[in-house]
């Protein structure tokens, strides 16, 4: 009996492992699940890893694509009268825009960036960093407060001065904690910190030097716009009284 029951066992091993259970099988298959899920990644992640690659590729050529589309479609025999046609199109379209661009030189701002480009027409003359408003907000009191930022717009320079003097406003004072004196106050007048040149926008907004030339680039102004010396200069001497700033 004993014999026979050691055989049934072993018997009943064998057996098992002809007919998986339920268990084992599951495990089985999720195994091989979890391995092609491996593979599938191991294979594409080369792909995953250059997919702004390919898909900077994509838009890059997509226009040529679009063209070649364009050129099968209409065929090879109207494909130069089409492209003449694109081009007098294009003509126009330039004709049209010329109207709106000003006359002579000026100047574009970009508050974002803290950038500017001097402009004659279409053409570049100069481009460069700059300081706008930082944006921040000094509080005199509860009823009494400045937000220090450029504004935004089209302006004309009213007036260029050399070796500009800074009359203090009322904000420079109580940002540093001084007393407010009165209006023509000798302590209102500062000499040498805003460079060799200014450009006035009016309502006390003006384009001019800076001694803090390591902050050109970054919004960190009272709301007048702060360049370099040599991009000063040069925009100074390109600028006369009645040119365009736009600010956006």
């Amino acid at each position: 009996m004993q014999d026979n029951t050691v055989e049934w066992d072993v018997a009943g091993m064998k057996a098992d492992k002809k007919r998986p259970s339920a268990g084992h099988t599951f495990l089985k298959v999720f195994l091989v699940f979890i391995t092609a899920i491996a593979i599938s990644i191991a294979l594409s992640w080369p792909v995953i890893q250059n997919f702004s690659k390919i898909q900077e590729y994509a838009l890059r050529f997509k226009p040529e694509a679009e063209f070649q589309a364009t050129a099968a479609r209409i065929g090879p025999q109207n494909l130069k009268p089409y492209l003449e046609s694109l081009d007098k199109d294009l003509a126009g379209i330039q004709k049209k825009m010329s109207v709106y661009l000003p006359k002579g030189n000026y100047l574009i701002i970009n508050t974002s960036a803290n950038s500017f480009r001097l402009m004659n027409e279409d053409s570049l003359l100069r481009e460069g960093m700059c300081s706008t408003g930082s944006y921040t907000v000094l509080q005199a009191g509860e009823k009494q407060q400045w937000i220090f930022k450029t504004p935004r717009g089209m302006f004309k320079i009213l007036n260029k001065v050399t070796d500009p003097v800074w009359k203090k406003p009322d904000w420079a004072f109580v940002e540093e904690g001084l007393p407010v004196p009165s209006a023509n106050h000798p302590s209102r007048y500062e000499y040498g910190v805003l460079g060799d040149y200014s450009m006035i926008l009016g309502d006390g907004y003006m384009i001019h030097g800076t001694l803090y030339k390591r902050f050109l680039g970054m919004p960190v102004t009272h709301g007048c716009v702060r360049m370099g010396d040599d991009d000063l200069e040069a925009v100074f001497k390109s600028m006369p009284i009645g040119s365009k700033v736009y600010i956006y």
